[in-house]
């Protein structure tokens, strides 16, 4: 209803101002005016000033954006190849912000420059071999540059020698929630599909395959510091895409077939949260939820708790209504934490066992019920049968 009003306004007023409009034509009736419809040297100094201040404003609304939202662009990366990425990103901006400050700055000096003027005549040339070479070579070069230098850092990254120890985990992708599977003891994940999905094997993990015996299945992703971590990504539903901000990583989960991203973490989650920068940040938020907290207590809610930093994985395609709830915690441990912590879970296997022993004595009760109700009913039967036939026979 709100949104209604607000556009039956603005069609009020503009119609009040056509009528205006309309209306200060009508008062200017009888008064010369030049109606030529061509631009005077008056006309083209204010248009030139007025490009001028376009410009200004373009260059003064930049830097303010910079110094306004700068500091909300990720910091420091917690893989090997983040430094890699941040910094074919900058040489990118770099290259884009030099481009359109000297870009902008031509444009609109020779449109002020070389505004109509009734006393000059512009000169025209049909082409110019010259021109056309400069703003045609230098452009290819400096693109290829950077696309030869993104091969190369994407070669880097994405290069996983067969060779190579890797820990080997699964990035399961469903509306709307993460789950991992670790490879287990033999570091080789089971084969999977999602026609096997049944029961508490919600990955559809093919159990007859000897490498699925110790698989493990969670829903927090635990990895460690110093270890390249091998992740193969499926979706069981529509395009996801598996994005770890802190780490520069992202790829994208497609129904029907395997992906696959490698990163080293080099902080655990400890160390992130005591970096400067990341202490800073925190704060800033926990100030803003405090305030918030105030305000929601006052109209009787609930207080907002304090903010502590993880490492997330994120959904990074628009994949249905709850989209921006898609996530999963990431802790980044030491080497002996995350053993510690990898040796206390259960594999898949055990939690199908252990699944289906639950179900049987739940099931034995229930017959052994039935059993004796039937057993109650046959002797009734029977005692009703006796004492009929001892009744005749008495008689």
């Amino acid at each position: 209803m709100t949104s209604l009003l607000v556009i039956v306004v603005l069609v009020l007023l503009a119609v009040a101002l056509w009528q205006l409009t309309k209306i200060f034509d009508l008062t200017q009736v009888g008064v010369s005016s030049d109606n030529s419809q061509v631009a005077s040297d008056n006309d083209n100094n204010v248009q030139g000033y007025i490009m001028f201040g376009f410009l200004a404003f373009i260059y003064i609304f930049t830097i303010y954006g910079l110094l306004k939202w700068g500091n909300l662009a990720l910091h420091t990366p917690a893989s090997e190849h983040g430094v890699l990425v941040d910094s074919l990103m900058n040489i990118t901006w770099v290259l884009i912000f030099t481009v359109q400050v000297i870009t902008q700055g031509l444009l609109y000096w020779f449109s002020f420059k070389y505004k109509g003027n009734k006393d000059k005549k512009a000169l025209f040339f049909a082409d110019s071999n010259k021109l056309e070479a400069i703003w045609s070579i230098i452009p290819s070069v400096v693109l290829a540059v950077l696309i030869l230098y993104g091969l190369y850092a994407w070669n880097n990254i994405m290069f996983v020698d067969k060779d190579e120890d890797v820990i080997e985990i699964e990035l399961y992708a469903q509306q709307f929630k993460w789950t991992a599977r670790y490879a287990g003891a033999d570091n080789t994940l089971g084969k999977a599909n999602v026609r096997l999905i049944q029961g508490i094997n919600t990955l559809g993990v093919d159990m007859s395959d000897k490498n699925s015996e110790d698989d493990i299945v969670v829903s927090e992703l635990h990895i460690p510091k110093g270890k390249k971590v091998h992740f193969k990504m499926r979706s069981q539903d529509v395009l996801h895409s598996a994005y770890f901000p802190h780490f520069r990583a992202q790829m994208n989960c497609v129904p029907g077939m395997v992906t696959e991203f490698a990163f080293v973490p080099t902080y655990t989650t400890a160390e992130y949260r005591e970096l400067p920068f990341m202490v800073e940040k925190v704060s800033n938020i926990n100030k803003l939820r405090a305030e918030k907290s105030i305000e929601l207590v006052a109209k009787g809610g609930t207080a907002l708790d304090p903010y502590t930093f993880d490492y997330l994985l994120l959904c990074n395609k628009i994949c249905g209504a709850s989209h921006y709830n898609m996530q999963m915690k990431v802790v980044v441990d030491t080497p002996e934490d995350y053993k510690k912590w990898l040796s206390e879970k259960t594999t898949l296997a055990q939690d199908i066992k252990a699944a289906a022993a639950a179900e049987k004595p739940a099931g034995g009760v229930e017959a052994t019920d039935t059993i004796s109700k039937v057993q109650d009913t046959v002797n009734t039967v029977i005692d009703t049968v006796k004492a009929v036939v001892a009744k005749v026979a008495m008689k």
